[in-house]
């Protein structure tokens, strides 16, 4: 789902022109009339969340200032792009300390707009990222943090609320990959055992012989090679919280002692004399059918029942495509940061195709694969040709990825076996060379890179001079002595807005 920028001008003209430029960037686009209409519109409950204001400075009702301030005092981070005709240093430094992330001049040209849009979400994402990073270092994420245009996660986020007011266990299901761990933090911190220990175990990581010893702990000399005393998971998280993830995967012997662990608040360390008094909050999760397993007597009945007292299920990525397109750009900002790649954002058509992936592994996947696009990027713009694994399996995206070359198989006789190599060629590589061998002229070169551009951008103008350095009236020069120009025809929508 494509992000929504909310305009607020007093101009119709404006407002016309800003909407015809933002939709024609890939963006939905709402507009209001003033300030008081802006400040509704943001505050308004089970609307559909704006991305970005853009916002006149100069209005009647309630002036850009005043809708800056109250912003400010209601801790609304939405990132805001202000604009005026009258553009004064003064009228900058304000509406920057007032919080707006840039300025434009009316009127604003499209390229320009459109790449202050590009960098104010690329900021507002990062710094979504880092905070709810700090958050979870700190033991403090809550489920503010965790923003969801899908009514199935609102749900996800109501429930793990109620959860954390109290010390229930909770049962987290969702397939591999959908965010379960990070259901469990916002509960904790959500608690009053905010900030306290959040221990995690995989159970399905942990050797068979060295479970119980993880878990419970075991006293110096216990058993051949116990040279020291280990305190255990549940000591670990004594008076915080304990996330057992995957715990399908527990042996059901562990399963028992488990089970006794919850029921009396006591763990038994292997060779100790005595029980020891734990305090801890228990949110396990699950990838499998825990009733099934409870059939099949793979699971205990009685601890299913002791753990299942508030299950919370997750849905799958696929499930919540709505969430798609956001968790992409945060992933992207964030390692786009990380890798020090200055990348503004995707194009439209990237977040079309990702939507419209099913997503097998859910989040972790959408995540892993936008961390190997932004290492892939050469550009300032994620594009389909970084997503090439992704693109190959969604219908009417086509991109290439060159084979590797193909060799002959051997043959029998060790004097035959010769390596035959065959070249493929990249249909997009500009050859060099002429036939004869001779180089080709740079004004050959020129004319077919130009009219390689007009159909790799459709046509639009603003887009094909930027990526190739040149001004548009260079480019309508040059098209002209190619005699390009009908293959260049310009869109409507590209010349009311350029």
């Amino acid at each position: 789902m494509t992000s929504t920028i909310l305009i607020a001008d007093d101009d119709p003209v404006q407002r016309r022109l800003l909407e015809a430029m933002v939709k024609r960037f890939g963006y939905a686009a709402e507009t209001v009339e003033g300030g008081e209409e802006a400040l509704a519109r943001l505050t308004r409950g089970g609307a559909e969340p704006v991305a970005l204001l853009i916002l006149d400075l100069v209005m009647p009702d309630l002036d850009g200032m005043g809708v800056l301030t109250r912003l400010r005092d209601a801790k609304i981070t939405t990132p805001v792009i202000v604009q005026t005709a009258h553009g004064s240093i003064e009228a900058v430094i304000s509406a920057m300390r007032a919080g707006a992330h840039d300025f434009v001049v009316k009127p604003v040209g499209a390229e320009r707009l459109q790449i202050s849009i590009k960098n104010a979400l690329s900021a507002d994402a990062l710094a979504g990222e880092v905070r709810r990073i700090n958050r979870r270092a700190q033991g403090a994420l809550t489920f503010k943090d965790l923003v969801s245009r899908s009514a199935e996660m609102q749900r996800v986020i109501r429930l793990g609320e109620r959860a954390a007011h109290s010390n229930i266990p909770v049962l987290i299901e969702g397939e591999s990959g959908v965010g379960k761990e990070l259901v469990a933090r916002a509960i904790q911190g959500g608690s009053d055992r905010k900030g306290k220990p959040f221990v995690t175990v995989n159970c399905g990581a942990l050797p068979a012989n060295l479970v119980e010893s993880i878990l419970f702990g075991h006293e110096k000399g216990a058993f051949t090679g116990a040279t020291e005393k280990h305190t255990g998971k549940f000591m670990e998280a004594n008076g915080g919280t304990l996330f057992l993830d995957e715990i399908g995967e527990l042996p059901l012997d562990i399963q028992v002692k488990l089970l006794r662990a919850l029921q009396e608040g006591e763990i038994d360390p292997i060779g100790a004399k005595r029980s020891q008094r734990v305090d801890i909050r228990l949110i396990s999760a699950t990838n499998r059918n825990l009733i099934e397993q409870v059939k099949r007597g793979e699971f205990r009945e009685d601890l299913f029942y002791r753990l299942n007292v508030f299950p919370i299920g997750i849905p799958s990525l696929r499930s919540r495509r709505e969430d798609i397109a956001d968790l992409a750009r945060r992933f992207a900002a964030r390692f786009a940061a990380e890798e020090g790649r200055n990348i503004r954002g995707m194009t439209a058509e990237v977040l079309s195709l990702l939507t419209s992936y099913d997503w097998p592994g859910n989040v972790r996947q959408l995540e892993n694969t936008v961390f190997r696009a932004v290492v892939l990027s050469e550009g300032d713009e994620l594009t389909v040709a970084e997503f090439p694994q992704i693109a190959a399996h969604v219908e009417g995206y086509d991109v290439r990825v060159p084979p590797a070359p193909v060799f002959a198989p051997p043959v029998d006789s060790p004097r035959e076996r010769e390596i035959v190599r065959v070249e493929i060629r990249d249909p997009n590589v500009l050859p060099l060379l002429a036939p004869n061998g001779e180089m080709r002229k740079l004004n050959d070169l020129e004319k077919e890179t130009i009219r390689f551009a007009l159909t790799h951008y459709r046509g639009q103008m603003s887009e094909i001079a930027r990526r190739l350095g040149i001004g548009r009236s260079t480019l309508y020069r040059k098209m002209k002595e190619y005699g390009l120009e009908e293959e260049g025809a310009e869109s409507p929508a590209d010349s009311l807005v350029a």
